[in-house]
């Protein structure tokens, strides 16, 4: 039987990682790992490579302010798209929440903690990132190596690409799914990139005379990644002239929501829900915020639209 994956972590900083998964059973229930860490440098540093989905931050940070932290994660396209929870005190005043939130915090709750509540934002904001899994289409030159002891190179191209992998199209046949070193160009004519990956399925809709193949990601150096992160943000949801889709707007207090047209999903239809500061707004510049799913373009517009209304 093959091993299960485990769910990837949940970064903490500014408060104890110890008492947070005792007051949220959803991260027990589905194995999340609490890694807390010393400083919100630290976690600035573990962040890229982490895999993680989501961020919870307190206010006890001993060298960077909470809103200066926030705005660090939203300000590279490696990490803006991981959700961030901040708890903090319900003596704090007021405006903490309202600063963690135009940095760009998801949500901010104040402790003593309503346990409902708490569980079930962690488990809506640990599905925000499956938006990053939305694939692009490109075409770039792959050079692979298979690792555990097979020897020689292929040569073959890139049909689309994720932050999570790629569909590899390959003139040679690859046995028993290797693990591979890849080096590949993207169009924009930048460095070559490198990446460890594994061959996860076969992929049949890559045509004669390439052979198909879906890769995962293992392990992307920081460069190559924030590199892919920026295609794939820059080019998922964007109209012809560069500017996102926008199918409609809703405001809410201090915020302007933007609903992206829904694309196609192996699940159905996906719809990116974006935001920005009311004050601040301008069409095409919120940033990330939350993806909902339907079975339909029509039903997937109505879920944002009450998504907003039920939770913002």
């Amino acid at each position: 039987m093959p091993a299960i994956e485990a769910p990837p972590p949940v970064l903490v900083a500014g408060l104890d990682g110890r008492s947070l998964l005792l007051e949220t059973p959803v991260l027990r229930r589905t194995g999340h790992v609490v890694d807390e860490k010393p400083t919100a440098r630290a976690l600035l540093a573990a962040l890229p490579e982490s895999g993680a989905r989501l961020v919870v931050l307190g206010n006890r940070l001993p060298d960077i302010p909470l809103p200066d932290t926030i705005h660090r994660i939203r300000s590279l396209a490696v990490t803006r798209h991981v959700s961030i929870l901040v708890l903090v005190p319900m003596a704090d005043p007021s405006e903490v929440d309202r600063l963690a939130l135009e940095a760009g915090a998801n949500a901010v709750l104040r402790r003593p903690l309503d346990q409902g509540r708490l569980d079930a934002w962690m488990a809506k904001l640990l599905s925000v990132p499956r938006r990053v899994e939305t694939r692009v289409a490109v075409q770039g030159q792959v050079v692979g190596t298979p690792t555990g002891g097979a020897s020689g190179h292929f040569f073959g191209l890139t049909r689309n690409l994720s932050i999570n992998g790629m569909l590899l199209a390959s003139p040679t046949r690859l046995l028993e799914r290797p693990e591979v070193e890849l080096e590949f160009s993207l169009p924009d004519g930048r460095a070559m990139l490198r990446a460890l990956g594994r061959v996860v399925r076969d992929a049949p809709e890559i045509s004669w005379p390439y052979l198909g193949y879906g890769v995962e990601f293992l392990f992307v150096p920081p460069d190559s990644l924030e590199a892919i992160a920026g295609m794939v943000v820059g080019r998922r949801l964007v109209a012809h002239d560069g500017t996102p889709t926008i199918r409609s707007t809703v405001r809410r207090d201090l915020w302007i929501y933007e609903i992206l047209e829904p694309i196609p999903s192996p699940e159905g239809w996906q719809a990116e829900i974006r935001r920005a500061p009311r004050d601040d707004w301008r069409p095409g510049r919120g940033s990330p915020f939350y993806v909902v799913e339907g079975r339909s373009r029509e039903e997937t517009l109505a879920e944002a639209r009450a998504f907003i209304l039920r939770y913002c």
